[in-house]
């Protein structure tokens, strides 16, 4: 009866280490998609950057370039890219200049 116990709680264990944060990331992963618009900023699961231009039914089109679109399965969108602000570009850009003033 013992080892019994100790089998379930060894699944148990298992299916909240493993099992269960797969499913809340899957979950989110398919939501993302569901909820995908023009203007949205992703990256695919090749890697690939892009804004969203149109979206299908199962097909997205992504702007990689000015005048270039990908068509492409909504299934393959690992996510959205962070929003960066023109304030953090602006310092980002002046950490840049610093760095280059010291080197030079």
């Amino acid at each position: 009866m013992e080892q019994f116990l100790i089998i379930i709680l060894m699944f148990g264990a298992l299916y909240y280490l493993l099992l269960r944060p797969q499913q809340k990331r899957e979950k989110a992963r398919r939501e993302l998609v569901r909820s995908l618009q023009a203007g949205d900023e992703v990256v695919t699961n090749a890697g690939i950057h892009g804004v969203v231009a149109e979206v299908e039914d199962a097909v997205v089109w992504l702007e990689v370039a000015p005048n270039v679109e990908l068509k492409l399965s909504r299934d393959s969108i690992h996510g959205r890219t962070p929003q960066v602000s023109d304030s953090d570009a602006d310092e980002a850009d002046d950490d840049v200049d610093e760095d280059e003033e010291h080197d030079g």
